[in-house]
């Protein structure tokens, strides 16, 4: 795809209710919001702010910043604790939508949806929940929760939480070799809808 000066563009994919919407990226920077007047408009979707997030044109690619939102913004599973450079195929997540940036030299065809996340019982939610809650605090480089800082918020014991976190790395099917397992358990958790932004603030 490219601009009318014959210079590749980039876009976003916007996942609304009623399907995908293609948004052509111009100008120096495009806003996202609730309200009106934004350069991408999510009216349809409450957890988002009225003035959530900005992207910004760098000339060689485009960078997102959250502006204070309530509910935050978050890039490939991470939440924005800065500025952050976009890279093709980046699924953002600003209130309960979903975006995913396409890069200027990409032809790639649209994503496919994200895998739905996969039947969990109370207290495995329960887990996820406090598991991710380290991830919106605003601090600097956090991880997720332990499974001895799970078992404190929750009320029961270390070594449940472990059964229990075992049982969601098989659920969402990471590698049992990975010695990352909690980290991409919260990242696969907000990709999926298993947890929302909503829920850790």
């Amino acid at each position: 795809m490219t601009s009318d000066a014959g210079r590749p563009t980039s876009f976003l994919e916007v996942w609304r209710p009623g399907g995908v919407e293609v948004v052509l990226l111009a100008g120096p920077s495009m806003t996202i919001g609730r309200e009106e007047g934004n350069g991408i408009v999510l009216d349809h979707d409450g957890q988002v702010s009225s003035l959530h997030a900005v992207l910004q044109s760098y000339g060689a690619g485009w960078a997102i910043r959250d502006l204070g939102s309530t509910n935050g913004t978050v890039v490939a599973g991470e939440r924005l604790i800065a500025e952050r450079a976009l890279r093709h195929g980046d699924a953002i997540h600003v209130g309960a939508t979903r975006l995913v940036f396409r890069g200027a030299a990409s032809r790639a065809a649209p994503t496919k949806a994200p895998r739905k996340a996969p039947e969990l019982t109370r207290r495995e939610r329960d887990v996820l929940v406090a598991l991710c809650r380290p991830l919106f605090s605003g601090a600097v480089f956090t991880e997720p929760a332990t499974a001895r800082a799970v078992a404190a918020e929750l009320v029961v014991s270390e070594a449940a939480v472990k059964q229990h976190l075992l049982r969601l790395y098989d659920k969402f099917e990471l590698d049992p070799t990975s010695t990352r397992r909690r980290v991409e358990l919260a990242n696969a958790a907000l990709q999926r809808g298993a947890v929302t932004p909503a829920e850790l603030t």
